[in-house]
This record gives C-alpha cells, sequence and structure tokens, in this order.
C-alpha cells in the first residue's frame, strides 16, 4: 500500500529572525503563503503553493507552520519554494540566517 494514500506527508517548517519578526499570512484556504517584513523590507513575497498542498499554521508552537499532502514530492518542493523566498541576498548569509527553514518531516495519520 502506498503511504501518502493511508498517511498524509508533512514538513514543518519553522520562522528564523534575528530583529524583525517575519510575518506569514495564509490565505485561499491554505493555497497561498504571504510572507512579510522579512529583513525589514516592505515588499511582500507571495508563495502560491503546488496543487494538493495545504498549509496550516501550528497551534502550540510559535513561529511554525506545517505543509501537509499526499505527495511527497508536491508537499517538499513547496516546502523549498517557501524556503527561497526568504533567501537572503547580498548580504553575509554567515550573518544574516533569517528565512524559513524546514526543522521536521514525517507522515501523519488521516483523519478522515
Amino acid at each position: 500500500m502506498f503511504t501518502g494514500v493511508t498517511k498524509q506527508f508533512e514538513y514543518k517548517m519553522r520562522f528564523v529572525y534575528s530583529h524583525f519578526p517575519i510575518n506569514l499570512n495564509i490565505i485561499e484556504g491554505g493555497k497561498v503563503v504571504e510572507i512579510r517584513n522579512f529583513l525589514g523590507e516592505k515588499r511582500v513575497r507571495i508563495v502560491k503553493l503546488l496543487p494538493g498542498v495545504v498549509c496550516e499554521k501550528s497551534t502550540n508552537v510559535k513561529d511554525e507552520i506545517a505543509l501537509k499532502g499526499t505527495d511527497l514530492e508536491l508537499v517538499s518542493r513547496s516546502a523549498a519554494l517557501i524556503h527561497q523566498a526568504t533567501l537572503v541576498r547580498r548580504k553575509d548569509i554567515r550573518k544574516f540566517l533569517d528565512g524559513i527553514y524546514v526543522s521536521e518531516k514525517g507522515t501523519l495519520e488521516k483523519t478522515d
């Protein structure tokens, strides 16, 4: 039996920032992620998740989101799109560690 059908894949991502807190809004029912105030910039980064992937904010952990879906490749690619949207450019990446990083990968029992 395939793992994605019986269990959902889940990627947990954490926000890392030193001074300017990253604001993340989940819109369109978890299909689009809107990232604001990254490194204090006014630019709004919008990431459209791949089909079949849903994003949720964690209720018990601050600054954490969870990406869930039945296809492992789509879930991991959506996590990569969010990570790539928050790459630090034209600065020393050893000093500026701000971004959204994958903290945990795993499966989730389906509740249907």
